[in-house]
């Protein structure tokens, strides 16, 4: 195969591709198509009165030999040594590369992208932090002869993706050519016995996107068939691809049997409660009889909190004269303002502490949440993005009785119950803004500054904002509650 042309999205310059040895590809014939071919096959639904029958026609079209993905590069993860943490720039990291168009196996699907949705993985993996993806991408090449295909000296990176399907790899049966999907993040193998139970335990689980490669921040991808959920119909792409990650995870975290089982009526403290997590944490907390205590950063999250139906807010911002200090330095935290945060709670609640803490900050609150937390509580945590090294006062745990719950992504059934909360329309996304695939650098910088509120979208190859939306009749019931983040 030729060269291809690569673009740095980060400086705009343009040059060959490195020439190392990838993926096969895949479909194509004699006629060279290309993925505008197949948007324009795509674009063809918007407004027929029949799009599924325009879709379909997806499957007499051959699959293109390349497509566009935003990588990071094997030689380029020592660019940020010896920096500070903020100071890493993914806006150095992220590439929008021509790669090969990889060829399916069993139980796959080749999906079209139209739009994805940026999350925090996608900044660790831009900043290399807490260690490299390609030791991930290494890790499974060795699993199989398939999966060999996964480790590249590239990585296209991602975790969502809503879009329609191209191709189906053999043995999927559930799914063809033309559907709309998205596709939740678990990949999973299911060939140990552990992983039947809950497949987040299988020993080959993987976070598709990150631990993997083909993610969704792309013109296609390849996914596992069982990632894949119907597409809710009454959102635009962009709007259906940024539940996916996080909608499930804060399903799995605060619904499921598995993470904190939430019940009518229990108080739930909710950390940074307007973010990609928090908001659909707040959503569900409400959706589902709890009484959210929503805490925010700003003024203008707290008011976000407000439109979303939540009454108890939290404004930590030193603006408020609330400004709660958990360190007195790098490493002693202060008691005193557990204390004063467990009061104003009490005092929002009329005495009650939260019988579940929404925890993903991590290091910066840990030790706060586990102090609040009411006698016989959970505190159900994931992700850390203030720092995975947690301290906590241990008295409060084992003296009264809480406990604490590690809680990663979800598995296909959790992920497609909060998929069908969104499609219910119980749930709304909570985009603020979208970039073009070429910007992606500048989304994932905008996360990784805390500079965003509620999920920061990319279209891939939806060529602008509004587009693939089925069920108008839904969605003007609930037109105001989709749009509440926007602009923001």
């Amino acid at each position: 195969m030729p060269d291809v042309a690569i673009t740095d999205m980060a400086v705009g310059r343009t040059g060959a591709d490195d020439g190392s040895t990838q993926a096969p590809c895949a479909g194509a014939d004699e006629r060279e198509v290309t993925v505008q071919d197949i948007l324009e096959a795509i674009m063809a639904a918007e407004g027929s009165a029949q799009p599924e029958r325009e879709l379909a026609g997806l499957a007499g079209l051959p699959v293109p030999e390349s497509y566009r993905g935003v990588v990071v590069r094997a030689d380029e993860t020592r660019m940020f040594d010896g920096m500070a943490t903020r100071d890493k720039d993914p806006r150095k990291a992220l590439h929008l590369q021509e790669v090969p168009t990889p060829e399916l196996g069993p139980g796959e699907a080749l999906v079209a992208v139209m739009a994805s949705a940026i999350n925090y993985n996608t900044v660790w993996t831009s900043i290399f932090e807490p260690l490299p993806t390609f030791k991930f991408l290494q890790r499974y090449g060795r699993l199989s002869e398939l999966t060999r295909r996964h480790d590249l000296p590239y990585h296209v990176v991602g975790s969502d993706a809503a879009g329609v399907v191209l191709r189906t790899g053999p043995g999927v049966t559930r799914w063809k050519a033309g559907d709309e999907v998205v596709a939740h993040c678990l990949s999973v193998e299911l060939e140990d016995a552990a992983g039947h139970d809950d497949t987040m335990l299988d020993p080959q689980q993987r976070i598709w996107g990150f631990e993997t490669n083909f993610g969704g921040l792309a013109e296609l991808a390849v996914v596992k068939a069982n990632q894949l959920m119907p597409k809710p119909r009454h959102l635009s792409w962009e709007e259906a691809a940024s539940p996916g990650l996080v909608n499930s995870t804060a399903y799995r975290q605060l619904v499921s049997h598995h993470g904190a089982n939430m019940r009518q009526g229990d108080v739930v403290l909710i950390w940074g409660a307007s973010g990609g997590l928090g908001g659909y944490a707040t959503q569900m907390a409400l959706n589902g009889g709890a009484i959210p205590v929503c805490v925010v950063s700003s003024p203008e999250k707290a008011e976000l909190c407000r439109k979303m139906g939540a009454e108890l807010v939290i404004d930590r911002s030193k603006a408020t004269g609330e400004g709660y200090q958990f360190w007195r330095d790098e490493e002693t935290q202060d008691p005193d303002e557990w204390r004063r945060f467990g009061e104003r709670i009490r005092e929002l609640t009329g005495g009650e502490d939260p019988d579940i803490v929404f925890e993903h900050p991590g290091r910066e609150t840990f030790g706060a949440s586990v102090y609040v937390a009411k006698r016989g509580g959970t505190i159900v945590t994931c992700a850390s993005t203030s720092g995975y090294q947690h301290q906590y006062d241990n008295r409060y745990l084992w003296m009264h009785l809480k406990r604490i719950v590690g809680s990663h992504f979800a598995n296909y059934h959790e992920a497609w119950q909060a998929n069908r909360l969104v499609a219910l329309g119980q749930v709304h996304p909570t985009v603020s803004k979208t970039y073009p695939l070429e910007q992606t650098g500048q989304a994932a910088y905008e996360v990784h500054r805390n500079a965003h509120q509620g999920k920061v979208g990319v279209r891939c190859l939806a060529p602008s904002e509004g587009l693939g939306v089925r069920n108008r009749e839904l969605r003007a019931r609930h037109e105001t509650a989709i749009n509440r983040f926007r602009g923001q």
